[in-house]
């Protein structure tokens, strides 16, 4: 299949995301290629669920140019998105003798996209990192844009992305093949994301919404082409919001609309025995999962604030559910409990929590500290008590 490309303008730096199938065996170009000079040592950082004809695909690819090339592995959860987890991957760049003239490559999904990314942003105050996504989620969101991250212990509960800076990448190699590794969950996992972006495209994107519901069936037979389609799409509508909003310094919309959701999703997804499906061995929810519970929340809380009408409610709901995502979870704990959660969340402004809602379809505004009764009739619409 031909490769597409969409151009990222972050601040003063523009780089490429390649989607396209066998795009591993391209990294070795994109390394040769690199300004102002390409590196001589690159770490391949793997997520270690991986096939290991993945990882070997890329190490040759890099091997053909570079004179060194070495290998570290990443334990992809969100308890190991963290500080002990960032030092050993400093210490094995350090160990190698990476320097500002190398890099980093990420090979994973969105947890190892960020964790990668804040070491490469950090090390030695920063060097250059490709991120090379591995699932749906990771190519649609994560890997695009520059957030990297890790998550933080404080106060007996774990807050999501808590520390990190932004660190564009020089490119992103979006290799569609790399998702056949996925099982279905976490395949469908990605298409929150897909959702959330079609409920924010107005200005980009007006038909994404309807094209996704139409080819729901399609991708999650995951034929390629629509595949192909989904990821463009969705990276041009990020792309158009990392452009005017790079480090999410505007006060209402910006780069905060990519937080639909995710004020609610943040708050529940760090519950380790919350399940999409009751199942004790399901949990905890995967990011995908949270953030279609915290979209559906977010539509049912700018309903009782008369932004949206019942018409979206209903069709935000059924796109949720016909993705195969949650709608509702049962073993929430009290409202109370979880908006002390949301106090804690890393986009909470001077005290304040702000909350992205939707306004109306592929609209939405971010709103600061909205009427707590009308936040828990959002969390009472995604509890499900059985």
């Amino acid at each position: 299949m031909t490769t597409s490309i969409v151009d990222i303008q972050a601040g003063s730096k523009n780089y490429p995301v390649m989607i396209g199938s066998s795009l591993l065996g391209a990294l070795g170009d994109a390394i040769a290629r690199m300004q102002p000079s390409p590196p001589t040592r690159v770490l391949l950082v793997a997520d270690d669920s991986l096939p290991a004809s993945t990882v070997d695909t890329a190490r040759a690819s890099l091997a053909s140019a570079c004179n060194e090339v070495f290998i570290a592995s990443c334990h992809a959860t969100e308890e190991n998105k963290s500080i002990a987890a960032f030092e050993k991957l400093h210490a094995a760049a350090a160990s190698q003798g990476i320097d500002r003239g190398d890099c980093l490559v990420a090979l994973g999904g969105g947890i190892t996209g960020d964790l990668v990314g804040f070491v490469a942003a950090t090390h030695r105050r920063g060097v250059r990192v490709i991120q090379c996504p591995t699932t749906l989620l990771a190519m649609v969101d994560a890997s695009v844009g520059g957030k990297t991250g890790i998550n933080l212990v404080a106060q007996s509960m774990l807050l999501k992305n808590f520390v990190g800076n932004f660190h564009q990448p020089e490119c992103v190699l979006a290799s569609i093949d790399t998702l056949d590794s996925l099982d279905d969950r976490q395949f469908r996992s990605g298409l929150g994301e897909c959702i959330k972006h079609a409920m924010i495209s107005g200005s980009t994107d007006p038909q994404l919404g309807d094209w996704t519901r139409i080819n729901l069936a399609a991708i999650l037979n995951r034929n390629t082409r629509a595949l192909a389609e989904l990821i463009e799409r969705n990276v041009r509508v990020k792309a158009a919001v990392v452009a005017t909003d790079e480090r999410e310094t505007a006060k209402t919309g910006g780069r905060a609309l990519l937080n639909l959701g995710h004020t609610f999703a943040h708050a529940i997804e760090t519950i380790p025995t919350l399940s999409p499906d009751d199942e004790s061995s399901n949990a905890p929810l995967l990011h995908g999962e949270a953030v279609a519970l915290g979209l559906v929340a977010a539509v049912s809380t700018a309903r009782s604030l008369d932004l949206v009408d019942n018409a979206l409610f209903d069709q935000t709901l059924r796109t949720i559910q016909e993705s195969g995502l949650p709608t509702q979870i049962s073993g929430l704990p009290s409202n109370e409990s979880i908006v002390d959660r949301m106090a804690h969340d890393k986009k909470a402004l001077g005290g304040s929590m702000r909350f992205v809602l939707p306004v109306g379809p592929g609209s939405a505004k971010t709103v600061l500290t909205p009427p707590l009764n009308a936040v828990k009739k959002g969390l009472d619409a995604i509890r499900s008590e059985i």
